[in-house]
């Protein structure tokens, strides 16, 4: 047999197994964060290697036309966008795992909780979101130009205007100023049940259905304010100090979402990463997403049907870090 034949022969080979390993795991969808997109280098090469280091399909779900409408459409019409095009992917028809980033961990979490007639989400893995609120507008790089907009949205965020045309509205939470929050915030309040008037056990009965809630909290941080907002930490009603964990604010103690539910199951991972807002590395995507992302049966029964497969992987993920792809160089980068 020519060597020609054995390359094509092996090449065949290696595509069935990843065909055999797509068609039996459960897929994922990817939601992306505040001014970025599908296409962008960072959450396609995200996405890619996501879907071949678990064996699992991977899709970015886009909301519009992602950069200008991440800033500018409601979160309620994202989420509702973001509904439609899960509920119209066939191939996320028995269930699905669901990545957020940013953003789009909150956009995921309304899928979860509102979405009537969805599949079910197995896993939520969240990089970086703003679960609790934020005390301070996102990506404001001048510190002057920071305390211009901070003065001026505060003073008029939760008016209908700022609240139906710019989407950070939706999750901004000032701690002095609950009563307006309640009042006006026409996003945050809703998704995390906090309204004790409209509150929604169907709500808490779908997100305390997930079998496992993956809040990975950024410790050099300074897009999120505070981090620990990634973990459902936040500042008590009234004051901007102390941070409290989830464990000690009302929505985890009362438990309007069913978070304590699943703290309780041993179903919540609390993971801290180095590095600022959603600069991960591959090594730590490897070790904190990837376990969620695989189908272990189907896993397993590839690895034991051929030695190959390590050969391959290891093959593969050395020429990944020949041509540059580090596993400690971070592909998602903090957005402007």
């Amino acid at each position: 047999m020519s060597s020609r034949t054995l390359t094509t022969a092996a090449f065949i080979f290696l595509c069935t197994l990843t065909l055999i390993a797509l068609t039996q795991s459960v897929p994922f969808i990817v939601l992306h964060g505040i001014g970025d997109k599908c296409s962008s280098q960072g959450v396609t090469k995200f996405t890619e290697l996501l879907s071949n280091w678990s064996g699992s399909q991977g899709y970015c779900i886009e909301i519009g036309d992602g950069v200008w409408d991440s800033w500018t459409m409601p979160l309620l019409e994202q989420t509702a966008i973001a509904c439609e095009k899960v509920k119209n992917i066939s191939e996320l028809s028995e269930g699905y795992n669901l990545v957020g980033l940013s953003q789009g961990t909150v956009i995921g979490r309304g899928v979860v909780e509102w979405c009537d007639g969805a599949p079910p989400v197995k896993n939520f893995i969240s990089l970086a979101g703003m679960h609790a609120g934020i005390a301070s507008i996102p990506f404001c790089k001048s510190e002057w130009l920071c305390v211009l907009l901070d003065t001026l949205i505060k003073s008029e965020v939760y008016s209908s205007y700022v609240q139906d045309h710019l989407a950070p509205s939706g999750y901004l939470k000032i701690p002095t100023d609950i009563s307006a929050y309640l009042k006006g915030c026409k996003f945050l309040p809703k998704l995390n049940n906090e309204i004790n008037s409209t509150r929604n056990s169907t709500y808490k009965e779908r997100f305390a259905s997930l079998q496992n809630l993956v809040l990975i909290m950024f410790e050099q941080d300074t897009v999120l304010v505070p981090k620990e907002t990634s973990w459902f930490g936040y500042y008590p009603d009234g004051a901007f100090d102390p941070i409290l964990p989830a464990q000690e604010t009302l929505l985890y103690t009362e438990d309007w979402i069913g978070l304590k539910i699943l703290d309780e199951a041993g179903k919540v991972k609390f993971i801290n990463v180095s590095g600022n807002h959603l600069q991960i590395s591959q090594s730590d995507m490897k070790k904190h997403i990837v376990p969620y992302l695989e189908d272990e049966a189907s896993t397993q029964m590839m690895r034991s049907e051929t030695s190959s497969y390590k050969w391959l992987s290891s093959t593969w993920n050395f020429l990944l870090e020949l041509v540059g792809f580090s596993e400690d160089i971070p592909l998602l980068h903090t957005m402007d």
